[in-house]
Parts: structure tokens; sequence; C-alpha cells
């Protein structure tokens, strides 16, 4: 799908700061360890800013700090790019409800709260990129929402999109298993039934697509629209499933329509890890590291992402916030790295898989001239169980620093905190 722009809402708003300066607003990150992911490791690296964009990454004496820049020293710290989350509910959505397996037409944008805490607790665990989906439960729960996590009071200026009226603003939510077996107001009692059911729809875009292309007068149909953009390729299918069978459905599904997708949990993976490959399917996994759930996720286990990796699938991993939490997501890459995945890949599934899995790795996923100026401060190395992420930045500004004393609670406290902060925040 094409890469999503930058509002123009928020660049209007940086060009008039700009204005109001006089300058260009330039900050210098300097002293500390960069792990920049699409290069080696910088020992002692300088990170410039301007505009909320990056315009230089490199090595103390080599990258020039800029006269009159801010300077933010980061010494004995690490500097990585903010973390891309490819799977989760924070922002108090809802999406699809229980009358009917199919909702293409809902967009999970409508039920967003821009001032949620769940959106603080994401900052407080380095995020600064997500990919929200609506409600399980259903075949087809809706259109997702790529949003950047900017401190922002309306929804449109968090989206990685101009015009949630013209443009394309997320993906499609699928899923396959055991979500939408209900047998009851038109969902399935059965997986072949289930899949039955999203062939048709598919086939019902395929018609309306083609009359369209034709000239014929179909007029709006909110429904078709969004299916037919999956049809054309400008939306990326978000699949969730677990069971391997199940994802070999999901990629036979695709196969007959034409269109490709971001494989979602898949728990036994480490199963069909060949197939996957061979039909150049993406993988966003999860970690969980306690047992529960459904039964079809049994086979989930710390090696898949090893597996994946081995056998060339491009791995990237996500919370499927508040299934777990978003404050301790960087757990993820180090559980991987525990199970045999390579350093550099367990954290390039954190930042830049994911970007690229959302179409958006021009923008974010690492930290390289030209790109957003997304990213995050921590105490130490990012796989160790001591670190603590110090500080986050979304477009080259700060949402949250550990030494406020609010945004520690956000980060450390219990979930008391999050309703605490919530009513006085919506006063």
């Amino acid at each position: 799908m094409d890469s999503p722009r930058l509002p123009v809402r928020a660049l209007l708003v940086a060009f008039l700061l700009t204005l109001a300066s006089g300058a260009h607003s330039q900050t210098a990150f300097v002293g500390a360890k960069v792990i920049p992911i699409a290069g080696p490791e910088i020992a002692d690296g300088v990170v410039v800013v301007q505009d909320g964009r990056i315009t230089a990454v490199g090595a103390r004496g080599s990258v020039r700090v800029p006269s009159g820049a801010t300077v933010v020293d980061v010494s004995g710290k690490v500097l990585m790019p903010g973390i891309v989350d490819t799977h989760s509910h924070v922002g108090d959505g809802d999406g699809g409800d229980s009358s009917a397996p199919m909702h293409p037409d809902v967009r999970i944008l409508d039920a967003l709260d821009p001032r949620a805490d769940s959106f603080e607790r994401a900052r407080a665990g380095g995020i600064t990129t997500v990919n929200v989906m609506p409600g399980s439960g259903h075949l087809m729960s809706g259109q997702t929402a790529y949003l950047k996590l900017r401190d922002a009071n309306v929804i449109e200026d968090m989206l990685l999109c101009d015009d949630p009226l013209t443009d394309i603003c997320g993906g499609m939510k699928m899923a396959n298993g055991t979500n939408s077996l209900r047998g009851r107001n038109g969902f399935p009692d059965t997986r072949a039934r289930a899949v039955a059911i999203v062939r048709e729809a598919f086939l019902e875009a395929e018609a309306f697509r083609q009359k369209r292309a034709a000239g014929d007068s179909v007029g709006r149909n909110l429904r078709l629209e969004g299916l037919a953009e999956v049809l054309e390729g400008t939306r990326t299918v978000h699949f969730h499933t677990h069971r391997h069978d199940d994802v070999l459905t999901a990629l036979r599904i695709g196969r007959e329509f034409g269109f490709t997708p971001v494989l979602h949990h898949v728990s036994e993976g480490w199963r069909v890890a060949d197939e996957i490959a061979a039909a150049g399917a993406p993988a966003s996994i999860i970690v969980l590291d306690s047992p529960g759930g459904k039964m079809e996720a049994r086979g989930l286990y710390f090696r898949t992402g090893r597996v994946m990796e081995d056998a060339g699938v491009d791995v990237a991993y996500h919370t499927d916030d508040g299934i777990t939490d978003s404050r301790l997501f960087l757990r993820s890459a180090a559980l991987g790295v525990r199970a045999g995945m390579s350093r550099e890949k367990a954290l390039e599934a954190m930042t830049l898989a994911g970007a690229r899995m959302l179409g958006i790795a021009d923008e974010v996923g690492s930290l390289e001239a030209g790109k957003s100026a997304d990213l995050i401060v921590l105490s130490g190395d990012p796989l160790s169980i001591y670190t603590r992420i110090e500080q986050t930045w979304v477009d080259g500004t700060k949402v949250f620093d550990l030494a406020i004393p609010e945004d520690a609670a956000y980060s450390v406290g219990g979930y008391d905190v999050y309703r605490a902060f919530s009513q006085h925040d919506h006063e």
C-alpha cells in the first residue's frame, strides 16, 4: 500500500511554530550508544533533529552539532527508534459488534479517544507508532488505524494520513479460528462455513470493483469499498490466526483474491514457517509468558521468532494490548533472543519490521536522516530486565519523561493510577 503521509494539520502546526520562533528548531542528542536499526550500533553517537525530522546520525566527531541547537546530553544512555506496535487495542475503541460476522465498513478511528490513558501506557513503553485494531470475534472486524502517539485533542492529529474521509488510514482486520464460531446472527459454526462467508464477500466486492472501473453508476457502498481496497492492494489485511492449519487457510484466501496478508499471532507458525516464507507473508507475533487464553494458542512458543527468522520470514512483535502490557513490550524481543533469535532481528522486530508491515518504513522504524524523529532514551541495553525507558519522543517532541512524577506513575503504577488520572484529565 502507499505510505501514509503526515497529516496536513500536524505539518501546519510545526510550520507555524517555526515562523513564530523565527528559526528552525534543532535538537542534538549526544553521548548515547545509538542503535539505529538500519546500521551498526554507534558507541558514542549523535542524532540531530530539525523540525521533527532526523537530519543526521553518526559517531561523535563525524556529525557536527549545529550552532544554536538544543543539546540533550544522553551520555551513558541508549538511544534507539521508537517502537512500532503492529497490533494493539489502546485508545478505548471497540469496533465490530455481535450483529454480523463481517464488518468491513467499521472504522476503529470513529471510536477512539485521543485522550485515553491507554495511550499514556503505550508511550511509557516506548511505543511511538501503533496499529489500533477493531474488536475481535469476527471474520472481519473492520478497518484499523495507523497512529503516531502524539499528544492530541482530536484523533485526526494522530492519524498517519491527511484526511480519513479521502485517504486510507489503516488496514483491514480479519480473523479465523475459534473467534467467530458462534452459530447465531449469521456467524458461522464451523471453520469451513467461515471461509465460505469470506469468499462470498470478496466475490461481491470484486463485482462491485469491476462495475465501478467500467464506469457503471454503483453509488457509495461502505461495506464493499473497504473490501475493494483490499482487492486493489491499497489496504493491507491484518489477519488474526493461531493454529497452523488456520495460518495456511489465511494464505489460501489471500492467494485466491490476490493479496498477501500480514499474519498476526501465528501461534503455530513454527510448524509452517517455510510455507509462510514461500508466500512472502510477514508475521506479527506475540509473546505470552503465562498460560491461559485460547486452546488454539497452546502451541505458542518463545522460539517462534527464531524459527521464522531462520526461514526468512519478516517478523515483528506486537502487544495486543491489553493482552500484554505496552509498558513491558521490550521484553518480547528479550524473550525472543533467549529462545535463539538474533539480537539484530529481535530489535528490528520491535521497530523497522513493524513499520514495513504497516507500509510506513520510509517514515519510521529506524534512526536515519529524513525520517520522523521518533526515538526513545533507555537507561541501559534494550534487552536487559533492568533497563527502563526514560524518555519517549515523537516527531521531535517529548511525550513521556520518567523524571516527571505523573509520567512515572503511568510507567510503574497499577491500574488505579489510570482511573485516577482519567477522572482528572476528562474534567
